[in-house]
């Protein structure tokens, strides 16, 4: 494939860096021009609940890739003027500059943004979400000694913040909306075990929690709650959800369905343009439905391929989801989609680590949870994943069985 006109990614983030990477790999040798708006080399942002915030990494050794990379991989990386318009009819992206580039296939990885928490009191100085390195930052700013941190939301990156608190010597209060924990992200006795784990480190977790509003004047001193009760607090830390950035796409007349609608080989509504990571909802053949992740391993998937199909191939996007979430000394490794289960089956692992399995109706495998330590249960899910790819169909006896090696149904099932 050849061109004059070069390869458009709108995304500076991990997706964006990783898909203009694969281009080189996969044999584009024409121009590359990759687009971020938040001034700094692309990074990962997984650290930045992590440590980051605990003070074990700096900013600078999040990044990707060193400049040097950039210029030897011959992509032009711009990361300070924003793209503001897509020209689908010319096939240009208009930056916020006025300038136009001109594009041969264009990939959109805008990744996603906190979900607005609209209550009053919410703009107070003090009040935080977590999404790029400067939020990090002020957020780490916050965690010193004897202050009161309160977290709302329960999801991962709450918790997650929550742990780097505690461990920084904060006094921590978690609000909840939900009955449980992470509901749909995975099984009950999942975040059961989570919840436990933050409890017995000082960690208040309240549950079926309705925020009024936040007080304070010059700043945030607390959360009043519908029954008009107030938790005070220092800081709070909001972690309610995430949004795909989809502005750039629709104000372009791309199809929009619970992100950027994109089919299997990741190409949206318009034939020359792409879209990948937390942004798009793509049709998953392992469920039959559309779906929008939010997580780093889709992240480098998906980029790698996107820039294949945009150099004209045709693979179907068909990886089996996996997330991590590292909290206190405990890990969570998570192979699949647990929402879609209906049976769960407990497998001990270690002294402390276990792996809940998932399956549906029909008694097929469709994830894989482990907590506990990461030499417990890693190599067992990363088996586990391998099953879920294969829709094996497993007697939940041996799945339950310790002694069974899970590489054993591995190979039963593939003859």
């Amino acid at each position: 494939m050849s061109s004059s006109d070069p390869m458009v990614i709108v995304g500076g983030g991990q997706c964006g860096a990783r898909a203009a990477h694969a281009l080189r790999e996969n044999g584009w040798d024409g121009a590359i021009t990759l687009l971020g708006d938040e001034g700094r080399l692309p990074y990962e942002r997984p650290p930045l609940s992590k440590s980051l915030l605990l003070g074990q990494k700096t900013a600078a050794q999040c990044a990707i890739y060193d400049e040097a990379f950039y210029r030897e991989q011959r992509i032009e990386l711009r990361v300070d003027v924003p793209a503001a318009a897509i020209d689908c009819a010319q096939r240009k992206v208009v930056l916020a500059s006025g300038e136009a580039i001109s594009y041969h296939r264009l990939l959109i990885a805008t990744g996603a943004e906190p979900r607005r928490f609209d209550v009053p009191g919410s703009t107070l100085p003090g009040v935080h979400a977590l999404r790029a390195v400067p939020d990090a930052h002020a957020i780490a700013g916050e965690l010193t000694q004897g202050r009161r941190i309160a977290v709302i939301g329960a999801g991962f990156i709450g918790l997650e913040i929550a742990a780097a608190a505690v461990t920084r010597g904060c006094e921590v209060t978690v609000l909840e909306a939900a009955p449980r924990a992470l509901m749909r992200a995975v099984p009950e006795a999942v975040a059961a075990c989570l919840i436990d784990c933050h409890r017995q480190r000082g960690v208040e977790v309240r549950f079926g929690i309705q925020v009024a509003c936040l007080t304070g004047q010059a700043g945030v001193t607390g959360v009043q709650l519908a029954d008009g009760s107030i938790v005070p607090c220092d800081a709070i830390v909001v972690g309610v959800g995430a949004s795909p950035r989809i502005a750039l796409a629709q104000a372009a007349g791309l199809d929009i369905d619970n992100g950027i609608a994109v089919d299997g080989t990741l190409r949206t509504s318009d034939r020359h343009i792409y879209a990948a990571g937390d942004v798009c909802s793509f049709p998953h053949p392992h469920t039959g439905q559309r779906i929008r992740l939010e997580c780093w391993k889709n992240a480098e998937d998906q980029a790698r391929a996107a820039a294949r199909n945009m150099l004209g191939h045709l693979d179907i996007y068909s990886a089996v989801p996996w997330f991590w979430s590292d909290q206190y000394d405990m890990t969570i490794q998570i192979a699949g989609i647990p929402a879609y289960g209906t049976t769960t089956v407990v497998r001990e692992t270690g002294v402390a680590s276990r792996i809940f399995f998932m399956l549906d109706a029909g008694g097929t495998l469709v994830s894989a949870s482990g907590v506990g330590r990461a030499g417990e249960i890693a190599r067992d899910v990363r088996i586990a994943q391998s099953l879920i790819e294969q829709r094996a169909c497993i007697d939940p006896a041996l799945l339950a069985d310790r002694d069974t090696k899970l590489r054993s149904l591995l190979v039963a099932e593939a003859q």
